[in-house]
């Protein structure tokens, strides 16, 4: 049987958050089989669970956030995307303030925490949503199109292509595609940064955005050019990062998705109206389970590799 995820033990960070500029203090740690993945302000009076949910989605401006009621928890995209690389079906995350941190700007930080904590495997099936049929969603036309589309695969892979118009990106793969089957996610995409343009950075702080960020958290740009002294970290580290944000807002589905993600132009309001699609068409997808996990997808069975 392919068996569930959880961690072994409990693991802790401190950061800030990108947008909100606050100390938050998260606290990651192991639940029970069908769990699934529950953030949980412990900071409010009564503690608030909020678990990961398409519909639980709130707001996709700059970051996804996610909230019941009137308790939020904002930019969960980059420690969902390190969950999705390395399996991870039920966590705990407990958090002091509305936003997680940022740390280096990457899932790399998130993975380094949950594999220090370790990886347990646990007596319940894994449960995955296999795509039966394309699903599309589209937006403008011309010039302005973006669009983000599920199509059948026995596996995980996401390809997209970004549009940006500036010196440093043009100079820089602007398509990428990544298959987990035969990619290492630690090496091959954890490590991408957010990246920003410092004209947007002052409208950014004006609406209280942006108030954590630097050159420590993400890459930044002025009209030409990198402003961070170490460079990028990879060739394509701008279109990665939109791979790495993609693979955390599609797992904020709930579940692996068994299938074919491809992008162009997409961000977190189109992923998260992918999943809505999706889920809105019960005729396109299907619940799987792997009694021999021999037949499940490469990439699946065994738990990720470390560094």
């Amino acid at each position: 049987m392919l068996q569930q995820r959880t961690l072994k033990t409990l693991t802790r960070a401190v950061g800030v958050g990108l947008h909100s500029g606050q100390r938050v203090e998260l606290t990651l740690r192991p639940a029970q089989p069908d769990t699934g993945i529950v953030f949980r302000r412990v900071d409010l009076p009564q503690p608030v669970d909020i678990p990961i949910r398409a519909d639980a989605v709130t707001d996709t401006r700059l970051a996804s956030t996610i909230g019941v009621g009137s308790a939020k928890v904002h930019t969960v995209e980059h420690l969902m995307s390190a969950c999705a690389g390395l399996g991870l079906d039920n966590l705990y995350v407990d958090i002091t303030a509305e936003e997680v941190p940022i740390l280096d700007g990457s899932s790399s930080s998130f993975v380094f925490l949950l594999q220090s904590a370790g990886i347990e495997l646990q007596n319940a099936p894994k449960r995955f949503i296999r795509i039966k049929r394309p699903v599309e969603v589209r937006e403008g036309s011309g010039a302005q199109a973006k669009w983000a589309r599920l199509t059948p695969y026995h596996g995980y892979k996401l390809s997209f292509e970004i549009d940006f118009d500036h010196p440093a990106v043009d100079s820089t793969g602007q398509r990428v595609e990544f298959d987990l089957g035969s990619g290492n996610y630690s090496r091959d995409i954890a490590r991408a940064r957010t990246f920003g343009f410092t004209r947007d950075v002052e409208m950014m702080r004006s609406n209280g955005l942006a108030l954590g960020g630097g050159l420590d958290n993400a890459i930044v740009m002025d009209d030409y050019k990198v402003l961070n002294s170490d460079g990028l970290r990879y060739d394509d580290e701008f279109v990665k990062h939109k791979i790495l944000d993609a693979m955390g807002d599609l797992y904020i589905i709930g579940q692996p998705l068994l299938a074919a993600y491809s992008a162009f132009r997409s961000g977190h309001a189109m992923n998260n109206l992918l999943l809505r699609e999706l889920l809105s068409q019960p005729d396109a997808w299907e619940e799987v389970t792997f009694e021999d996990e021999r037949q499940a997808p490469r990439g699946f069975a065994q738990p990720a590799r470390a560094w």
